[in-house]
């Protein structure tokens, strides 16, 4: 089996890659955190040096939207510095980096879906940490593979579904946000593209867009939520569609967050499922 290096392993989509790793063929190395410093050149190069790696896929982010506007510092090292220290060591070392990053390097003024050609214009933050880290990726690596996802749940803990479930408990009326469009992914299957790319990748470079199939609105997607609970027999709130302006944040969120596939599903001949489709699943796991 190859052998693959895992930043991130404890969060939604790294943590999917470890437990999918074997039956794809490969073995996940997902050191923690004390024993494998993202920004430290020394601490990786020696990791890198000593395992005969296929390839590096990069989970490892810095997530809170919000936060990131009061936290630039925090925020640019991990989604900035540490991919740039990553590819690198994983250039030197002739070792493809695997990079995951976000819907939020747009602005979400596009009418349709964005495509891997149209430019980044990020609106907050966050968004720009992670454009700046795409960039690094590019430059310090040539073998590199830039994954742009979005909207991501799981059946873990930190995700809107997992907000969903929690808030259906505790309240009798939810307003969701219904003017911002994306595509649910789960967290499952981007950890199966992203071990497909690794698989796959055959001396190619480049950015690839990968998200469920179909798209929704934040309320859309809740009221899915609700409605595959109530056939469950689960108690559901009464649901409100509300606009962005009725629920400001800290960061400004795109309007538009859907990406276009079509790229990843010609180079790499997988075509994702339905976003419903991995909802169901989740659901599953969650309410069994």
């Amino acid at each position: 089996m190859k052998k693959i290096l895992v930043t991130g392993g404890t969060g939604q989509i790294g943590g999917a890659i470890v437990r999918l790793s074997r039956d794809r063929g490969f073995i996940a190395d997902a050191p923690q955190r004390l024993k494998f410093d993202l920004c430290n050149p020394q601490s990786i190069s020696s990791l890198l040096a000593n395992n005969d790696y296929s390839a590096l896929i990069n989970c490892a982010a810095y997530t809170s939207v919000d936060k990131a506007e009061s936290e630039q510092e925090l925020a640019f090292r991990i989604n900035c510095e540490a991919p740039s220290v990553l590819a690198k060591e994983t250039g030197r070392l002739g070792i493809p980096l695997i990079h995951v990053s976000t819907d939020y390097v747009f602005d979400g003024t596009k009418p349709g879906p964005y495509t891997e050609n149209d430019d980044v214009n990020p609106l907050g933050i966050y968004g720009r940490s992670k454009a700046e880290g795409e960039a690094a990726v590019r430059h310090y690596n040539p073998k590199h593979a830039i994954v742009r996802t979005a909207w991501v749940v799981s059946a873990g803990e930190g995700n809107f579904l997992d907000t969903m479930l929690r808030l259906a408990k505790e309240r009798d009326e939810l307003n969701i946000v219904n003017d911002q469009q994306g595509c649910p992914s789960s967290a499952i299957d981007i950890a199966s593209a992203l071990l497909h790319i690794a698989a796959n990748l055959d001396g190619r470079s480049g950015t690839w867009h990968f998200v469920n199939g179909g798209e929704a609105t934040w309320h859309d997607l809740a009221r899915y939520i609700f409605d595959r609970m109530a056939t469950m027999g689960k108690r559901t709130p009464q649901l409100n569609a509300i606009s962005s302006a009725e629920y400001p944040t800290l960061a400004k969120r795109p309007q538009n967050s859907r990406l276009c596939t079509a790229a990843f599903e010609n180079d790499f001949a997988m075509t994702p499922r339905n976003w419903r489709l991995a909802v169901d699943d989740i659901l599953s796991a969650r309410l069994k």
